[in-house]
């Protein structure tokens, strides 16, 4: 976790510096260069994690003008710089702002403060557990009245393909997809009522031609999932060939997706075990006859969903990484 800490005293700083080293994370020192509003400013958006070393109040007017969204606001805390509490401010389960609470209350012995409902109740968090599901959420503002049915004595019914391990947690039952209250599904579903969310397991295999512009990829990409009806959500890397390392649409395409970009050498890719879509020109041009399918298989660490989709000059190929989700929600 990226987490930055800002300090306004020497007390603090002090306190500051001891809480990067254990956080692997950065200390600043207010006005040093950054004064508080153009320190906010600068780390709201970039960083994970944000810890004011001072007072509650301070750190409440100083995020005030950037928060956004409770699917995207950073985890923000405060603790007071003598380390008695450490209290979180923004993002308590999605940007994981409880969590780093308790890590900062471990570092210096405070006593975290957790005000949200499900945790003082001791009750299942839905978008707490999504994330340590690695789930990215579709319609977060359904969070709400799956919390709502929990904390009043209801059930919940979770509807999943995969498997979960475990014990259902207090309020939880595993559900038919007509019962569900939140639904895993790595494809676009109607709307609906039930909270979907969405595990990040898919991997992007890309081929193309040398200068192959972003638009032909941006065009390739929805045709995918146009037929596959696959959440654009579930993909979390892009995979190709190391010829296609420097390719600028290739790489423009990847930032506008969010999409970490990795690459092998043309042995790596031979070496991968499967059933691919040979082509003797791609073979005679790379090394190997298939680029999409087999770096998508040996990015995922999975197996092939999708097999090679060809358009303009583009190859698009995804493999699904493995998933055992499981009821966990709390550290253990």
């Amino acid at each position: 976790m990226n987490v930055r800490l800002l300090a306004f005293t020497d007390r603090g700083d002090a306190l500051a510096r001891k809480l990067a080293d254990g956080l692997e994370g950065q200390a600043d020192r207010c006005g040093r260069p950054l004064g508080l509003e153009a320190w906010t400013a600068d780390t709201f958006p970039r960083a994970e994690g944000l810890v004011f070393v001072g007072a509650a109040g301070i750190a409440v007017r100083a995020i005030a003008p950037h928060v956004c969204h409770k699917a995207s606001d950073p985890a923000v805390v405060v603790v007071d710089e003598a380390g008695h509490f450490s209290i979180p401010l923004l993002s308590g389960h999605l940007g994981g702002a409880n969590d780093l609470s308790r890590r900062i209350a471990a570092l210096c012995g405070a006593v975290p403060v957790i005000t949200t409902a499900t945790d003082v109740r001791g009750c299942f968090a839905v978008d707490e557990w999504a994330k340590r599901q690695h789930c990215r959420i579709r319609n977060p503002e359904a969070i709400k009245s799956v919390s709502a049915a929990i904390l009043s004595g209801g059930e919940v019914g979770v509807c999943s393909p995969w498997p979960v391990a475990g014990t259902p947690p207090r309020g939880v039952t595993a559900s038919s997809q007509e019962q569900c209250g939140v639904r895993l599904s790595i494809h676009r579903e109607a709307d609906g009522p039930a909270l979907h969310l969405v595990p990040a397991i898919a991997v992007l295999g890309i081929g193309c031609k040398k200068n192959t512009p972003q638009s032909a990829l941006e065009q390739a990409f929805a045709g995918l999932l146009d037929s596959s009806r696959l959440d654009p959500l579930a993909f979390y890397k892009a995979c190709s060939i190391d010829l296609k390392q420097g390719e600028p649409g290739l790489l423009a395409f990847c930032r506008a997706h969010g999409l970490p970009f990795e690459t092998f050498s043309a042995q790596a890719l031979r070496a991968v075990e499967g059933d691919f879509s040979a082509s003797a020109f791609v073979q005679n041009i790379t090394g190997v006859d298939n680029v999409c399918e087999r770096s998508a298989v040996l990015g995922s660490g999975g197996t092939l969903h999708l097999k090679k989709q060809v358009g303009d000059g583009v190859t698009m190929a995804v493999a699904l990484a493995p998933f055992s989700p499981d009821w966990r929600w709390l550290d253990e």
